[in-house]
């Protein structure tokens, strides 16, 4: 039996445009999407969204929810309970857990995993080593969004540095590179040198200047010429440098066509800069480090101009008592999937962009980008994939409301002013104003 809810008196916002209408979903699909508020019909389910802007399910290119042989920071339950109470309905799960998914049967057990307590859809980047590309023609490329390469920096040794692997790597990959751009090299250096100078354990507000605007420029200056040189689909994370910026095209995404080279800026080097380590420490040190309030402004600006195609957090929890100490000993990583959201919305409300735009680059382009299968927009026939949020409704972010694993945020003791107020997961009204189904399971992503 038809299982039919009727979304009612919202304010749509979807392909560049932002309408009042109402949405139809039968089962698991969105059956029609309507520019009346209140359509005639029968329905088992009825949210009224009057005040409220319905987009489509955020999707988070880049994520760490640590599972497996890293739970006591995070699992995918927890993480994937996050993102459904903050709006984000797909995933991409990188490969740095322990085992590291640099095999295909370490890749089949995430997607295990996944299929008995993700909370959301997923899936899983497969990682790339010194010595795997052999691999690289076994891979299903309707199962997994692309390949993931520590180039010249990563935690759990998988750094890739050797030149004849790089090349290899560039040359035989069948679907998009995702690639960590830092030179250890220099961080090396850098970190020897604070050392000397500071101690073994460098103020934290030194982190920036170890894992240098240097040691990303020349990563992603090598990275760039290796794909122009095998005509590779690069796809660079977490960009964090006007430097940086500048060697990517100027690409107009008013109309968005997919690039051989794209970038993401993530959630956190968009909203905090440098000065933000005295009031917060190590619990905004992450790798590549948060610059300057210059460099943080010009990523801001490139979200208009085409330099910046997607959106993504790199959700990376820890333990706080891990987040101890300074540049040398405090872990990197932070939690941002819950908030994220609704952070990008407090840019939209600074004039940083559009809220047309937010939804180009937290929905539409990562499912253009990775070629996913009927997500990332409203469209008639496409999953129900569906976030709904409230603005003007101010609350504060408390421990309690926390839902990763390791109950701490950067943003705790925030006050928000969006509000995410529903979730649909393939139909499924999955959060409901605090209300969560802890028993629902999202599905595994489809590309290409």
């Amino acid at each position: 039996m038809t299982v039919k809810t009727l979304i009612s008196h919202a304010t749509i916002v979807n392909e560049g445009r932002t309408f009042e209408g109402s949405l139809i979903i039968e089962d698991d699909r969105i059956a029609d999407i309507l520019e009346i508020a209140t359509p005639q019909g029968q329905f088992d389910q009825t949210v009224d969204a009057t005040g409220c802007f319905v987009f489509p399910g955020i999707i988070d290119d880049h994520v760490h929810f640590r599972e497996p042989g890293l739970t006591q920071k995070a699992d995918i339950e927890s993480e994937s309970r996050a993102a459904a109470f903050g709006g984000v309905t797909s995933y991409f799960d990188m490969p740095n857990t322990i085992p590291q998914t640099t095999s295909l049967e370490t890749l089949e057990e995430k997607f295990l995993l996944a299929q008995k307590s993700s909370h959301v859809n997923y899936s899983f980047f497969f990682g790339a080593t010194n010595g795997n590309a052999n691999l690289f023609p076994l891979l299903d490329i309707h199962r997994i969004p692309g390949i993931k390469l520590f180039m010249g920096s990563s935690t759990g040794n998988m750094l890739v540095d050797k030149k004849a692997s790089l090349d290899e790597i560039f040359r035989t990959a069948p679907l998009p590179i995702m690639a960590h751009c830092e030179d250890t090299g220099i961080i090396n250096r850098n970190m020897t040198e604070a050392k000397a100078r500071y101690g073994e354990d460098p103020d934290i507000i030194h982190h920036p200047e170890i894992r240098s605007e240097e040691a990303c420029y020349e990563s992603t200056r090598l990275a760039l010429e290796l794909a122009e040189k095998h005509h590779a689909r690069l796809h660079i994370a977490h960009l964090t440098t006007a430097k940086e910026l500048e060697l990517l095209k100027k690409v107009q995404c008013s109309k968005f066509k997919v690039q051989s080279i794209t970038a993401e800026a993530t959630v956190s080097h968009l909203y905090f800069c440098d000065d933000d380590y005295l009031a917060l420490g190590a619990l905004i040190k992450c790798n590549p480090a948060i610059k300057t309030k210059a460099d943080r402004d010009a990523l801001r600006n490139a979200l208009n101009d085409g330099r910046i195609a997607v959106i993504g957090t790199d959700h990376a929890p820890h333990q706080l008592s891990d987040k101890q100490g300074g540049a040398a000993k405090a872990t990197s990583g932070m939690p941002m999937i819950q908030f994220s959201l609704v952070t990008m919305l407090e840019l939209v409300d600074a004039g940083v962009l559009t809220i047309e735009r937010l939804v180009e680059l937290m929905c539409h382009h990562p499912a253009q980008l990775f070629e996913i299968r009927e997500r990332g927009f409203l469209r008639k026939g496409y999953k129900a994939d569906i976030t709904i949020v409230r603005p003007n409704t101010p609350w504060t972010v408390t421990e309690e409301m926390i839902q990763s694993k390791c109950k701490w945020s950067p943003m705790d003791g925030h006050t928000y002013h969006w509000q995410v107020q529903h979730t649909f997961c393939n139909g499924h009204h999955l959060y409901d104003q605090g209300v969560f189904d802890e028993h629902y399971h999202g599905e595994e992503l489809s590309f290409r």
